[in-house]
């Protein structure tokens, strides 16, 4: 019994999670909200029945997960840098010429860059073992950083088990988090309603 009830779980964490990416990261949901809620209260139900059974991983975790205001530290397998800057022209040639003078010479034919607008918010890095969140960590000093895994976990867009099975058993993925626009007017309608502090930016 205690068998085919962990399939079930299994087979629910799968779906959710997938579900989850569709609407969330491919904003392209593969079914109706109502079978999503069916799904999420079926698995909850379990869960209730069989704490035992209850995972960090499954979808049930993530919502509703109160965010911490205290923090534990974490120190980074690999440093995690910052990026450099460039506010002239000037500069901008001088980091070519080094990138350039670093790189092998056969490998100097094709040279591109590509730019994109910068995300200001938070870097994070969130480590998988076998798949599975294991921890989200703050850039910090860049070796040492703040574990905000239950912050993260709140985010909608972030995996809490990678899908597919040809993922390396150790997996870290370097980000930045942001608020858009909307979410930061959003909130800051909140704080005016409560009376609470307004932010200066998002």
């Amino acid at each position: 019994m205690e068998l085919k009830i962990k399939q079930r779980i299994e087979q629910l964490t799968k779906l959710l999670n997938r579900y989850n990416h569709e609407y969330y990261v491919l904003d392209s949901p593969t079914v109706p909200d109502v079978e999503y809620d069916r799904l999420f209260h079926e698995l909850r139900k379990i869960e209730e029945a069989y704490p035992e059974l209850l995972s960090a991983h499954s979808p049930t975790q993530r919502v509703g997960a109160r965010p911490l205001g205290s923090f534990s530290q974490i120190s980074h397998s690999v440093p995690m840098l910052s990026l450099a800057n460039a506010f002239s022209l000037e500069e901008l040639v001088s980091f070519n010429k080094r990138a350039l003078d670093k790189l092998p010479e056969e490998t100097l034919v094709n040279i591109a860059y590509v730019c994109e607008p910068k995300l200001d918010g938070l870097a994070v890095s969130l480590r998988y073992e076998r798949g599975k969140l294991i921890y989200a960590a703050t850039r910090g000093d860049g070796y040492v950083g703040e574990n905000i895994t239950e912050n993260c976990k709140t985010i909608k867009s972030i995996p809490l088990t990678l899908q597919g099975e040809q993922y390396p058993e150790i997996c870290e993925v370097r980000g930045e988090v942001f608020m858009p626009i909307h979410g930061f007017e959003t909130l800051n309608l909140q704080q005016r309603n409560l009376g609470g502090k307004t932010f200066a930016n998002p």
